[in-house]
């Protein structure tokens, strides 16, 4: 799998806000200096890099007189919007030192969940690739919502390496490794490989971030689960390793894949979705779905929480109340009450042919691990 890595054409390198950062909070010229030459040798040896890089935000902190990342959501994004342009900046000039040209991408969760968003950001993707480009991405902190978001740039990372069919997702941290605690404690114990959930059993995963990024150690994990159950393989490290990782080097831990390639918005479903409603089901649609791998009908359905539109994620819950799937719905909220336990056909009869489709469509439905044994 090292072997694999260093032969690795098409790779996604995640770089979190303190790898980028002084202790104070703001740009570290030189960490940015030694990133950028990693990356620069291996997109001239050929390789194609994607950047996912945090940063935005903690380079926006300084020039705001602000010492620690702000809680609310006003002004995060105030802090993203003058902090991105900043980021941007260095990483134009550096790259362009080795005759490198990036080119800015910000991302919403809609954008790998909306099927023409995401076919759509592939393409950009693909092309910026072609030209030889260094494509940088953030999630979109200046317009996401705390409903709409992906929360941290690990599971965004996870993400874009499936999207742009990447062969290897690497995240550089403050951490040189996975350890099974806070790697200051002196019992903590590296691990050098992941196999699968056993190999994680063992793993503190408390363990938070710094006061300048968002995520800790359960982020990194969580990425890793995404990326590895697509088949893209995983390395955790530091950034000073970047380029013993990008070579193959033993360097980190290593997450081996544990599944196959499937569409890019039901793996954002599975791993990273926020449901906007929940959809309570009977026990025969349940069954149907879990076993069956059918598409679920509004004849299955006995109520319907909260507020959604057409197309937004929602959960899917058995008689007992626990979460069976999720799935992107095709009714709005208000539409589905009036339709609950009635057979598509006499819908279609009395209401016409636009009531005669699904409520949540089996290509657009994951189930949660476990459901289908406990159905």
């Amino acid at each position: 799998m090292r072997d694999e890595l260093a032969g690795a054409r098409r790779v996604v390198v995640k770089v979190g806000s303190s790898s980028l950062t002084t202790a104070e909070g703001g740009i570290d010229p030189r960490r940015i200096e030694q990133l950028v030459a990693v990356l620069a040798a291996a997109r001239l040896a050929g390789r194609e890099i994607v950047l996912v890089s945090s940063g935005a935000i903690a380079a926006g902190l300084s020039p705001l007189g602000l010492r620690i990342r702000p809680r609310d959501l006003a002004t995060q994004q105030a802090a993203a919007s003058v902090g991105q342009g900043l980021l941007m900046g260095y990483y134009t000039q550096l790259f362009n030192a080795y005759g490198l040209d990036v080119g800015q991408v910000l991302l919403t969760a809609d954008d790998v969940t909306r099927h023409s968003h995401y076919r759509n950001a592939y393409r950009t993707f693909g092309r910026l690739l072609e030209l030889g480009v260094v494509p940088i991405v953030n999630e979109n902190d200046t317009v996401a919502t705390h409903e709409i978001r992906f929360g941290d740039n690990d599971r965004l990372a996870a993400l874009v390496a499936h999207l742009v069919h990447a062969n290897a997702l690497i995240l550089l941290s403050d951490v040189d490794a996975l350890y099974t605690m806070n790697p200051v404690k002196p019992q903590a114990r590296k691990i050098n490989e992941v196999g699968g959930e056993t190999d994680l059993a063992d793993v503190d995963i408390e363990t938070r971030g710094t006061a300048v990024g968002t995520g800790g150690m359960i982020t990194k994990i969580d990425a890793a689960r995404i990326a590895t159950s697509a088949g893209i393989p995983v390395v955790l490290t530091t950034a000073e390793q970047a380029a013993a990782a990008l070579a193959g080097e033993p360097v980190g831990t290593l997450f081996h894949p544990t599944g196959r390639r499937r569409p890019t918005r039901l793996l954002w479903l599975r791993h990273a979705s926020d449901a906007r409603g929940t959809l309570v089901l009977d026990a025969g649609a349940v069954r149907a779905l879990t076993q069956r791998k059918a598409s679920l009908l509004p004849a299955g359905i006995t109520a319907v929480r909260g507020q959604f539109s057409s197309g937004e994620p929602v959960e899917l819950v058995g008689p007992d109340g626990l979460v069976v799937a999720r799935g992107l719905v095709n009714y709005d909220s208000d539409e589905l009450p009036a339709l609950l336990g009635r057979s598509t056909r006499d819908l279609a009869a009395e209401l016409g042919a636009g009531y005669d489709r699904t409520v949540v469509h089996r290509d657009a439905l994951v189930v949660i691990e476990g459901a289908e044994t406990s159905a």
